[in-house]
Protein backbone atom coordinates (compact mmCIF):
# COMPACT_ATOMS: atom_id res chain seq x y z
CA UNK A 1 0.00 0.00 0.00
CA UNK A 2 1.52 3.40 -1.11
CA UNK A 3 1.58 6.21 1.83
CA UNK A 4 1.03 9.90 1.68
CA UNK A 5 2.87 12.11 0.09
CA UNK A 6 3.84 15.39 1.55
CA UNK A 7 4.98 17.27 -0.73
CA UNK A 8 1.18 16.98 -2.30
CA UNK A 9 -0.46 18.17 1.34
CA UNK A 10 2.42 21.08 1.21
CA UNK A 11 1.18 21.96 -2.67
CA UNK A 12 -2.63 22.19 -1.82
CA UNK A 13 -2.05 24.23 1.06
CA UNK A 14 0.06 26.98 -1.56
CA UNK A 15 -2.70 26.65 -3.94
CA UNK A 16 -5.40 27.32 -0.89
CA UNK A 17 -3.27 30.53 0.37
CA UNK A 18 -2.88 31.80 -3.35
CA UNK A 19 -6.68 31.66 -3.79
CA UNK A 20 -7.40 33.45 -0.72
CA UNK A 21 -5.26 36.38 -2.13
CA UNK A 22 -6.24 38.64 -4.80
CA UNK A 23 -6.73 37.73 -8.19
CA UNK A 24 -5.09 37.55 -10.58
CA UNK A 25 -2.58 36.44 -8.77
CA UNK A 26 0.56 38.45 -9.63
CA UNK A 27 4.45 38.32 -9.21
CA UNK A 28 3.98 40.82 -6.07
CA UNK A 29 2.23 37.67 -4.05
CA UNK A 30 4.39 36.06 -1.24
CA UNK A 31 2.64 33.28 -2.04
CA UNK A 32 3.73 33.13 -5.49
CA UNK A 33 7.09 31.96 -4.89
CA UNK A 34 6.55 29.12 -2.14
CA UNK A 35 4.02 27.43 -4.73
CA UNK A 36 6.56 27.43 -7.62
CA UNK A 37 9.45 25.68 -5.73
CA UNK A 38 7.10 22.80 -3.94
CA UNK A 39 5.76 22.48 -8.07
CA UNK A 40 9.31 22.19 -8.79
CA UNK A 41 10.43 19.86 -6.21
CA UNK A 42 7.50 17.31 -7.27
CA UNK A 43 8.36 17.48 -10.95
CA UNK A 44 12.08 17.04 -9.76
CA UNK A 45 11.44 13.95 -7.68
CA UNK A 46 12.65 10.58 -8.96
CA UNK A 47 14.04 12.05 -12.05
CA UNK A 48 16.20 8.99 -13.44
CA UNK A 49 19.77 10.21 -14.26
CA UNK A 50 22.12 8.76 -16.99
CA UNK A 51 23.87 6.34 -15.95
CA UNK A 52 27.15 7.41 -17.89
CA UNK A 53 27.69 11.86 -18.56
CA UNK A 54 27.92 14.29 -16.75
CA UNK A 55 24.78 15.98 -18.10
CA UNK A 56 22.04 15.67 -15.63
CA UNK A 57 18.36 15.81 -16.26
CA UNK A 58 15.78 18.34 -15.12
CA UNK A 59 12.01 18.18 -15.86
CA UNK A 60 12.41 20.49 -18.93
CA UNK A 61 14.17 17.78 -20.53
CA UNK A 62 10.88 15.38 -20.87
CA UNK A 63 8.94 18.88 -21.37
CA UNK A 64 10.59 19.48 -24.48
CA UNK A 65 9.93 16.36 -25.68
CA UNK A 66 5.88 15.96 -25.48
CA UNK A 67 4.62 15.77 -28.71
CA UNK A 68 4.60 18.81 -30.71
CA UNK A 69 1.57 18.29 -33.23
CA UNK A 70 -1.85 16.87 -33.07
CA UNK A 71 -2.89 14.33 -35.59
CA UNK A 72 -6.13 16.83 -35.84
CA UNK A 73 -5.14 20.13 -35.60
CA UNK A 74 -1.93 20.43 -36.37
CA UNK A 75 0.45 22.54 -34.32
CA UNK A 76 -0.60 22.62 -30.84
CA UNK A 77 -1.07 25.42 -28.19
CA UNK A 78 1.56 23.05 -25.88
CA UNK A 79 4.28 22.95 -28.37
CA UNK A 80 3.80 27.08 -28.92
CA UNK A 81 4.56 27.46 -24.97
CA UNK A 82 7.61 24.74 -25.41
CA UNK A 83 8.60 26.78 -28.57
CA UNK A 84 8.55 30.12 -26.69
CA UNK A 85 10.23 28.57 -23.64
CA UNK A 86 13.07 27.49 -25.69
CA UNK A 87 13.82 30.22 -27.70
CA UNK A 88 13.77 32.75 -24.42
CA UNK A 89 16.60 34.99 -24.98
CA UNK A 90 16.77 35.78 -20.82
CA UNK A 91 17.25 32.25 -19.47
CA UNK A 92 20.35 30.43 -20.36
CA UNK A 93 20.05 26.84 -18.71
CA UNK A 94 17.69 23.94 -18.40
CA UNK A 95 16.19 24.82 -14.78
CA UNK A 96 15.69 28.75 -15.84
CA UNK A 97 13.48 27.04 -19.30
CA UNK A 98 11.08 24.93 -17.03
CA UNK A 99 10.71 28.23 -14.81
CA UNK A 100 9.83 29.93 -17.61
CA UNK A 101 7.70 26.99 -19.11
CA UNK A 102 5.44 26.90 -16.00
CA UNK A 103 4.91 30.58 -15.72
CA UNK A 104 3.59 30.67 -19.64
CA UNK A 105 1.86 27.76 -18.63
CA UNK A 106 0.14 29.30 -15.08
CA UNK A 107 -0.98 32.41 -16.95
CA UNK A 108 -2.54 30.57 -20.26
CA UNK A 109 -4.06 27.93 -17.75
CA UNK A 110 -2.01 25.32 -19.53
CA UNK A 111 -0.28 23.45 -17.02
CA UNK A 112 -3.12 20.56 -16.58
CA UNK A 113 -2.47 19.89 -19.96
CA UNK A 114 1.07 19.38 -19.82
CA UNK A 115 0.77 17.00 -17.12
CA UNK A 116 -1.86 14.90 -19.03
CA UNK A 117 0.33 14.60 -22.46
CA UNK A 118 3.18 13.23 -19.93
CA UNK A 119 1.02 10.84 -18.38
CA UNK A 120 -0.34 9.49 -21.74
CA UNK A 121 3.26 9.21 -22.63
CA UNK A 122 5.35 6.15 -23.11
CA UNK A 123 8.54 8.13 -22.02
CA UNK A 124 6.55 8.60 -18.40
CA UNK A 125 8.12 5.46 -17.46
CA UNK A 126 11.55 6.78 -19.15
CA UNK A 127 11.98 10.01 -17.14
CA UNK A 128 10.55 8.85 -13.19
CA UNK A 129 11.54 6.05 -11.23
CA UNK A 130 7.61 5.04 -10.05
CA UNK A 131 8.97 3.72 -6.48
CA UNK A 132 10.36 7.46 -5.23
CA UNK A 133 8.35 10.03 -7.69
CA UNK A 134 5.08 11.51 -7.97
CA UNK A 135 4.52 11.61 -11.64
CA UNK A 136 5.79 8.18 -11.91
CA UNK A 137 3.15 6.63 -9.03
CA UNK A 138 -0.10 6.22 -10.12
CA UNK A 139 -1.26 6.34 -7.06
CA UNK A 140 0.60 9.81 -6.56
CA UNK A 141 -0.48 11.22 -10.28
CA UNK A 142 -3.95 11.24 -9.82
CA UNK A 143 -4.55 13.68 -6.94
CA UNK A 144 -1.42 15.70 -8.11
CA UNK A 145 -3.30 15.78 -11.37
CA UNK A 146 -6.81 17.35 -9.85
CA UNK A 147 -4.57 20.01 -7.99
CA UNK A 148 -3.07 20.91 -11.82
CA UNK A 149 -6.57 20.99 -12.86
CA UNK A 150 -8.18 23.47 -9.55
CA UNK A 151 -4.54 25.60 -10.69
CA UNK A 152 -5.50 25.63 -14.25
CA UNK A 153 -8.81 27.34 -13.78
CA UNK A 154 -7.10 30.24 -11.18
CA UNK A 155 -5.92 33.44 -12.66
CA UNK A 156 -2.12 34.61 -12.94
CA UNK A 157 -0.75 37.86 -14.42
CA UNK A 158 2.86 37.16 -14.18
CA UNK A 159 5.12 39.16 -16.00
CA UNK A 160 6.77 36.98 -18.82
CA UNK A 161 9.51 39.73 -19.39
CA UNK A 162 10.84 39.45 -16.24
CA UNK A 163 13.02 36.38 -16.55
CA UNK A 164 16.83 37.35 -16.01
CA UNK A 165 17.08 35.93 -12.76
CA UNK A 166 15.02 32.31 -13.44
CA UNK A 167 18.28 30.57 -13.46
CA UNK A 168 19.48 31.26 -10.40
CA UNK A 169 16.27 31.68 -8.57
CA UNK A 170 12.18 31.51 -7.97
CA UNK A 171 12.89 35.62 -6.48
CA UNK A 172 11.84 37.47 -8.68
CA UNK A 173 13.30 41.22 -8.87
CA UNK A 174 11.17 44.28 -9.14
CA UNK A 175 11.95 45.74 -12.55
CA UNK A 176 10.95 49.26 -14.18
CA UNK A 177 11.12 50.93 -17.53
CA UNK A 178 12.89 53.97 -18.09
CA UNK A 179 11.59 55.85 -21.30
CA UNK A 180 13.74 58.62 -22.94
CA UNK A 181 13.79 60.75 -25.84
CA UNK A 182 16.54 61.12 -28.00
CA UNK A 183 18.87 64.11 -25.76
CA UNK A 184 22.04 65.13 -24.97
CA UNK A 185 23.49 63.07 -22.00
CA UNK A 186 22.06 60.23 -20.40
CA UNK A 187 24.88 60.05 -18.14
CA UNK A 188 24.85 56.40 -16.73
CA UNK A 189 28.67 54.96 -16.25
CA UNK A 190 28.07 51.12 -16.81
CA UNK A 191 30.20 47.92 -16.03
CA UNK A 192 29.56 44.38 -17.71
CA UNK A 193 30.01 41.55 -15.04
CA UNK A 194 29.17 37.81 -16.21
CA UNK A 195 27.08 38.82 -18.50
CA UNK A 196 25.01 41.36 -17.03
CA UNK A 197 25.82 45.28 -17.29
CA UNK A 198 25.39 47.15 -13.96
CA UNK A 199 24.88 51.04 -13.43
CA UNK A 200 28.01 51.88 -11.15
CA UNK A 201 27.05 55.63 -11.29
CA UNK A 202 24.63 58.32 -12.19
CA UNK A 203 26.58 61.11 -13.39
CA UNK A 204 25.19 64.22 -11.58
CA UNK A 205 23.82 67.03 -13.78
CA UNK A 206 23.19 64.25 -16.47
CA UNK A 207 20.12 63.43 -18.35
CA UNK A 208 19.57 60.73 -16.11
CA UNK A 209 19.58 62.00 -12.59
CA UNK A 210 17.38 64.78 -13.68
CA UNK A 211 14.62 62.04 -14.90
CA UNK A 212 15.32 60.21 -11.56
CA UNK A 213 14.40 56.63 -12.55
CA UNK A 214 18.01 54.70 -12.27
CA UNK A 215 19.87 53.87 -9.56
CA UNK A 216 23.46 52.99 -9.22
CA UNK A 217 23.56 49.30 -8.79
CA UNK A 218 20.53 48.87 -10.62
CA UNK A 219 20.91 46.47 -13.93
CA UNK A 220 19.96 47.19 -17.58
CA UNK A 221 18.04 44.32 -18.98
CA UNK A 222 16.87 45.44 -21.97
CA UNK A 223 16.88 48.81 -24.39
CA UNK A 224 14.40 49.18 -26.70
CA UNK A 225 13.18 45.35 -27.01
CA UNK A 226 16.86 43.83 -26.86
CA UNK A 227 17.38 41.71 -24.58
CA UNK A 228 21.06 42.04 -22.99
CA UNK A 229 20.71 38.91 -20.76
CA UNK A 230 24.29 37.24 -21.26
CA UNK A 231 25.92 40.80 -23.01
CA UNK A 232 29.27 40.76 -24.23
CA UNK A 233 31.61 43.74 -23.67
CA UNK A 234 30.71 46.78 -25.54
CA UNK A 235 26.72 45.09 -26.62
CA UNK A 236 24.73 48.26 -24.89
CA UNK A 237 26.84 50.79 -27.13
CA UNK A 238 26.13 48.89 -30.02
CA UNK A 239 22.33 48.43 -29.80
CA UNK A 240 22.16 52.27 -28.66
CA UNK A 241 24.27 52.85 -32.34
CA UNK A 242 21.42 50.61 -34.33
CA UNK A 243 18.68 53.13 -32.58
CA UNK A 244 20.36 56.60 -32.98
CA UNK A 245 18.34 59.47 -33.01
CA UNK A 246 15.07 57.46 -31.68
CA UNK A 247 13.19 57.31 -28.15
CA UNK A 248 14.79 54.58 -25.86
CA UNK A 249 13.31 52.35 -23.63
CA UNK A 250 15.38 50.84 -21.28
CA UNK A 251 13.86 47.99 -18.80
CA UNK A 252 15.94 48.27 -15.30
CA UNK A 253 15.92 45.80 -12.76
CA UNK A 254 16.12 47.09 -9.21
CA UNK A 255 18.94 46.47 -6.72
CA UNK A 256 16.28 46.69 -4.19
CA UNK A 257 14.01 43.98 -3.85
CA UNK A 258 10.16 44.25 -3.28
CA UNK A 259 10.85 44.43 0.43
CA UNK A 260 12.74 47.37 0.22
CA UNK A 261 15.78 45.31 0.89
CA UNK A 262 19.05 43.92 -1.12
CA UNK A 263 17.81 41.91 -4.05
CA UNK A 264 19.50 38.67 -2.87
CA UNK A 265 20.59 36.57 -6.14
CA UNK A 266 22.51 40.33 -6.90
CA UNK A 267 24.67 39.49 -3.73
CA UNK A 268 27.48 37.98 -5.71
CA UNK A 269 27.53 40.01 -8.17
CA UNK A 270 27.43 43.59 -6.29
CA UNK A 271 30.50 41.93 -3.89
CA UNK A 272 32.68 41.17 -7.42
CA UNK A 273 31.63 45.01 -8.18
CA UNK A 274 32.94 46.45 -5.58
CA UNK A 275 36.32 44.39 -5.52
CA UNK A 276 36.72 46.05 -9.17
CA UNK A 277 35.80 49.38 -8.43
CA UNK A 278 35.86 50.29 -4.67
CA UNK A 279 34.59 54.02 -5.13
CA UNK A 280 31.05 51.51 -6.07
CA UNK A 281 28.49 52.88 -3.82
CA UNK A 282 24.60 51.27 -3.73
CA UNK A 283 22.75 54.51 -4.48
CA UNK A 284 19.32 54.31 -2.22
CA UNK A 285 17.79 57.52 -3.13
CA UNK A 286 17.59 59.82 -6.07
CA UNK A 287 19.48 63.43 -5.04
CA UNK A 288 16.56 65.35 -5.57
CA UNK A 289 13.85 63.86 -4.18
CA UNK A 290 13.27 66.29 -1.04
CA UNK A 291 12.96 68.81 -3.76
CA UNK A 292 10.19 66.68 -6.22
CA UNK A 293 8.39 66.35 -2.50
CA UNK A 294 7.37 69.94 -2.67
CA UNK A 295 5.50 69.88 -6.66
CA UNK A 296 2.60 68.66 -7.40
CA UNK A 297 1.38 65.11 -8.39
CA UNK A 298 -0.88 64.82 -11.11
CA UNK A 299 -1.71 61.32 -13.21
CA UNK A 300 1.03 59.64 -11.67
CA UNK A 301 3.31 62.42 -12.45
CA UNK A 302 5.37 65.15 -10.33
CA UNK A 303 4.57 68.74 -11.91
CA UNK A 304 6.42 71.77 -11.58
CA UNK A 305 4.05 74.94 -9.81
CA UNK A 306 5.40 77.91 -11.69
CA UNK A 307 4.14 81.41 -12.63
CA UNK A 308 3.13 82.29 -15.88
CA UNK A 309 4.21 85.82 -16.42
CA UNK A 310 2.79 86.05 -19.69
CA UNK A 311 4.51 86.28 -23.62
CA UNK A 312 6.15 88.87 -25.85
CA UNK A 313 7.01 88.57 -29.58
CA UNK A 314 10.60 88.93 -30.30
CA UNK A 315 10.62 89.11 -34.06
CA UNK A 316 12.06 86.74 -36.56
CA UNK A 317 14.94 85.15 -34.75
CA UNK A 318 14.32 83.40 -31.95
CA UNK A 319 18.02 82.73 -31.15
CA UNK A 320 19.36 82.59 -27.01
CA UNK A 321 19.99 86.07 -27.33
CA UNK A 322 16.57 87.67 -27.56
CA UNK A 323 15.84 86.36 -24.21
CA UNK A 324 17.26 89.74 -22.96
CA UNK A 325 15.04 91.44 -24.89
CA UNK A 326 11.53 89.14 -24.23
CA UNK A 327 12.33 88.59 -21.01
CA UNK A 328 12.25 92.64 -19.45
CA UNK A 329 9.10 93.13 -22.24
CA UNK A 330 7.44 90.86 -20.56
CA UNK A 331 8.13 92.14 -17.30
CA UNK A 332 7.03 95.78 -18.26
CA UNK A 333 3.65 94.48 -19.29
CA UNK A 334 2.99 94.22 -15.24
CA UNK A 335 0.37 91.46 -15.72
CA UNK A 336 -1.02 89.37 -13.18
CA UNK A 337 0.68 85.74 -12.43
CA UNK A 338 -0.85 82.75 -13.13
CA UNK A 339 -0.65 79.72 -11.09
CA UNK A 340 0.44 77.07 -13.29
CA UNK A 341 1.41 73.29 -13.78
CA UNK A 342 4.30 72.65 -15.59
CA UNK A 343 5.26 69.19 -17.45
CA UNK A 344 8.62 68.22 -19.29
CA UNK A 345 6.96 65.35 -20.73
CA UNK A 346 8.82 62.89 -22.81
CA UNK A 347 7.64 64.79 -26.51
CA UNK A 348 7.34 68.34 -25.48
CA UNK A 349 6.52 70.50 -22.81
CA UNK A 350 2.82 70.76 -21.24
CA UNK A 351 1.42 73.64 -19.58
CA UNK A 352 -2.62 73.68 -17.90
CA UNK A 353 -3.61 76.37 -15.10
CA UNK A 354 -3.06 75.05 -11.24
CA UNK A 355 -7.04 75.86 -10.39
CA UNK A 356 -8.77 74.89 -13.67
CA UNK A 357 -6.15 72.31 -15.25
CA UNK A 358 -7.14 74.34 -18.26
CA UNK A 359 -4.43 73.86 -21.08
CA UNK A 360 -3.09 76.94 -21.63
CA UNK A 361 -0.11 75.44 -23.92
CA UNK A 362 2.23 72.85 -25.16
CA UNK A 363 4.87 72.61 -27.49
CA UNK A 364 7.11 69.83 -28.68
CA UNK A 365 10.55 70.28 -28.46
CA UNK A 366 11.38 71.00 -31.96
CA UNK A 367 9.23 73.83 -32.11
CA UNK A 368 11.11 75.44 -28.91
CA UNK A 369 14.03 77.05 -30.71
CA UNK A 370 15.54 77.97 -27.25
CA UNK A 371 15.45 78.34 -23.72
CA UNK A 372 17.45 80.27 -21.02
CA UNK A 373 17.34 82.04 -17.10
CA UNK A 374 17.45 85.97 -16.98
CA UNK A 375 21.05 86.92 -15.78
CA UNK A 376 19.07 89.30 -13.17
CA UNK A 377 16.86 87.00 -11.48
CA UNK A 378 17.74 83.48 -10.36
CA UNK A 379 13.99 82.49 -10.41
CA UNK A 380 12.76 83.65 -13.91
CA UNK A 381 13.34 81.30 -17.49
CA UNK A 382 11.77 81.46 -21.18
CA UNK A 383 11.82 79.71 -23.84
CA UNK A 384 11.23 81.01 -26.99
CA UNK A 385 8.79 79.09 -29.92
CA UNK A 386 7.61 79.97 -33.61
CA UNK A 387 4.40 81.54 -33.88
CA UNK A 388 4.01 79.70 -37.28
CA UNK A 389 6.29 77.08 -37.67
CA UNK A 390 4.78 75.61 -40.87
CA UNK A 391 5.35 78.77 -42.83
CA UNK A 392 9.35 79.62 -41.96
CA UNK A 393 9.30 82.27 -44.25
CA UNK A 394 6.47 84.29 -42.64
CA UNK A 395 7.43 83.15 -38.86
CA UNK A 396 8.02 85.03 -36.01
CA UNK A 397 8.75 84.14 -32.57
CA UNK A 398 7.23 84.23 -29.17
CA UNK A 399 9.26 84.35 -25.52
CA UNK A 400 7.30 82.85 -23.02
CA UNK A 401 8.26 83.84 -19.21
CA UNK A 402 7.54 81.67 -15.94
CA UNK A 403 9.02 82.52 -12.42
CA UNK A 404 10.01 79.16 -10.57
CA UNK A 405 10.56 78.73 -6.61
CA UNK A 406 14.25 78.32 -6.31
CA UNK A 407 17.55 79.17 -8.89
CA UNK A 408 18.20 75.06 -8.48
CA UNK A 409 14.24 74.59 -9.83
CA UNK A 410 14.98 76.98 -12.38
CA UNK A 411 18.02 75.39 -13.68
CA UNK A 412 16.98 72.18 -13.01
CA UNK A 413 14.00 73.22 -16.20
CA UNK A 414 16.37 74.66 -18.35
CA UNK A 415 18.68 71.97 -18.44
CA UNK A 416 15.52 69.42 -18.80
CA UNK A 417 14.35 71.28 -21.64
CA UNK A 418 17.72 71.91 -23.33
CA UNK A 419 19.02 68.33 -23.21
CA UNK A 420 15.49 66.86 -24.55
CA UNK A 421 15.81 69.24 -27.58
CA UNK A 422 19.60 68.13 -28.22
CA UNK A 423 20.37 65.38 -30.21
CA UNK A 424 22.23 61.95 -28.40
CA UNK A 425 25.67 59.97 -28.84
CA UNK A 426 26.48 56.70 -27.20
CA UNK A 427 30.26 56.68 -26.31
CA UNK A 428 31.84 53.56 -24.94
CA UNK A 429 35.26 52.66 -23.54
CA UNK A 430 35.22 49.14 -22.36
CA UNK A 431 37.72 48.26 -24.32
CA UNK A 432 40.24 51.56 -23.35
CA UNK A 433 38.57 52.87 -26.79
CA UNK A 434 36.08 55.69 -27.26
CA UNK A 435 33.78 55.39 -30.06
CA UNK A 436 30.82 58.17 -30.93
CA UNK A 437 28.72 58.50 -33.58
CA UNK A 438 30.75 60.30 -35.90
CA UNK A 439 32.87 56.53 -36.67
CA UNK A 440 35.90 58.83 -34.27
CA UNK A 441 38.12 57.20 -31.92
CA UNK A 442 40.07 58.41 -28.48
CA UNK A 443 42.03 56.27 -26.11
CA UNK A 444 40.68 56.14 -22.99
CA UNK A 445 41.70 55.35 -19.22
CA UNK A 446 38.77 54.00 -17.54
CA UNK A 447 37.42 50.02 -18.46
CA UNK A 448 33.80 51.81 -17.70
CA UNK A 449 31.17 52.94 -20.37
CA UNK A 450 29.93 56.49 -20.18
CA UNK A 451 26.75 56.97 -22.41
CA UNK A 452 26.73 60.28 -23.35
CA UNK A 453 26.68 62.97 -25.60
CA UNK A 454 28.47 66.54 -26.91
CA UNK A 455 28.01 69.50 -24.66
CA UNK A 456 25.20 71.96 -26.14
CA UNK A 457 25.83 75.41 -26.19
Amino acid sequence: MTGKEPLLGTLKACILAIKEGSSPCTDASPHLAPFCEILEMILRKGIKQPVLGFKRRDYWHWLEQLPQQDTCSGVTPLSIMVEKASSCEKVLTAQGRGRYFLRLALNQKSLATAIQQLARSPKLLECYDPLVSVLGNEDFMEPFLSLMLVVSEMNFSLDLQNSSFLDESWLLPVCMTYETVPCRELGMVLRYLDGRIFVIEVLPESQAEVDEVVLAGDVIDEISGFSLRNARNGQAGTVLQKLKGKPLSFRMIRWKGHDGGMYKPLLPYLKVLREKVPSFQLQQEHRHKEEKEERCLQGGRLLYNLRYLGQANVGKYGGKEVLDEGIPTVLEQHLCPREVLFDVKETEVFIQEKTSSKVLCQYSYPEISCVGRHLDSNNLFAFCVAVSPGTPEHSTFDCLVFESNSENECEEIIKRIGLKRSYPAVTENETKTKTSYDGKAHMQNSKDIRIYSDTYR
